[in-house]
């Protein structure tokens, strides 16, 4: 739908209008809608959905589809709002469909800070000269899990079955997919969804045998949702999301990475960090990001695949 938009504005007769006046009409209807359809959802939801409607002057925030639109919107708005304010610029949210599209989008230049996990934080440094700024505290760990009184045990339990993923690209699909490897089940299918949510409810409702997370997400699950799953298997600390600058903006590198500091130490910051679970920021460790090429690999591979 956002490329969809985007050829729109380069169509006449809508290129004659000017492409921001254009913009902020359909983000004024596309706003108008949603509200009507799905009740009260924002124009800042809106531009999450259909990030072609940010203005050239807005400050984009990509951050990798780790979950629902409407969650993301929510998780980053405190932050978002901090950096407007900090930076004296308008700042925007936006994410993509999957995680395929979303580094396909950053490897084009479209976001000016990306918020994504180690492996394509690796791939964006090495191939699109994006500066890694920080991570965060807690340690990023990729599980499976499973339904509570569910027939699945031990690895072995899984022959035959159905799995779920988070995108061919994200991060915890290709550990998963390797701890599949290593468990010898090459007969599993593993299907792919749009966010930890669905993930935990169709393994509750009986829809797949597994399914693969971050420890992070599956923490951050209602507790009615997660008392019914628990975890068979977890990778080691991984790089989890980094933070990453758009190597046009280098000039601004140290006045972003000190309003990023700045916002964790807001009362809004470590609500943030203690509801989410991720303790805070830190530095990233020397070497940290080049230990993920081999998953950052993979996603080329992936997008030379889907180019073809």
């Amino acid at each position: 739908m956002d490329a969809a938009l985007c050829r729109l504005l380069n169509r006449p007769p809508y290129k004659s209008f000017g492409k921001e006046p254009l913009k902020a009409m359909i983000r004024s209807i596309i706003a108008l809608l949603l509200t009507k359809l799905r009740y009260g959802i924002s124009l800042a939801l809106a531009i999450v959905m259909f990030p072609c409607l940010s203005f050239a002057s807005d400050f984009v925030i990509g951050i990798t589809p780790h979950t629902s639109a409407r969650v993301i919107l929510r998780m980053y708005e405190p932050l978002r709002l901090y950096l407007t304010q900090s930076l004296g610029m308008p700042v925007v949210i936006v994410t993509a469909p999957n995680f395929t599209e979303f580094a396909r989008r950053a490897l084009n230049q479209e976001y000016d800070l990306a918020i994504t996990t180690g492996h394509q934080a690796r791939m964006l440094e090495t191939d699109a000269q994006y500066l890694p700024l920080l991570t965060y505290k807690a340690d990023f760990k990729a599980v499976a899990i499973v339904a509570v009184g569910g027939s699945i045990h031990k690895p072995n339990d899984l022959r035959g079955t159905n799995v779920l993923g988070l995108g061919a690209a994200s991060l915890v699909t290709l550990w998963g997919q390797h701890w599949l490897a290593q468990n010898g089940l090459a007969d599993v299918h593993v299907n792919y969804v749009s966010a930890s949510d669905s993930v935990a409810q169709l393994l509750i409702d009986g829809e797949a045998a597994a399914g693969f997370t971050s420890q992070a997400n599956f923490d951050a699950l209602a507790p009615d949702i997660q008392g019914q799953l628990r975890i068979l298997a977890e990778s080691k600390p991984m790089a989890g999301r980094v933070y990453l600058l758009n190597n046009r903006h280098s000039h601004k590198r140290k006045a972003i990475n000190s309003a990023l500091w700045g916002f964790a130490e807001t009362a809004e910051g470590k609500r943030y960090f203690k509801e989410s679970k991720l303790d805070g920021y830190r530095k990233l460790k020397p070497g940290e990001l080049k230990s993920m090429e081999p998953y950052a690999a993979e996603v080329r591979k992936i997008l030379q695949t889907e180019s073809r």
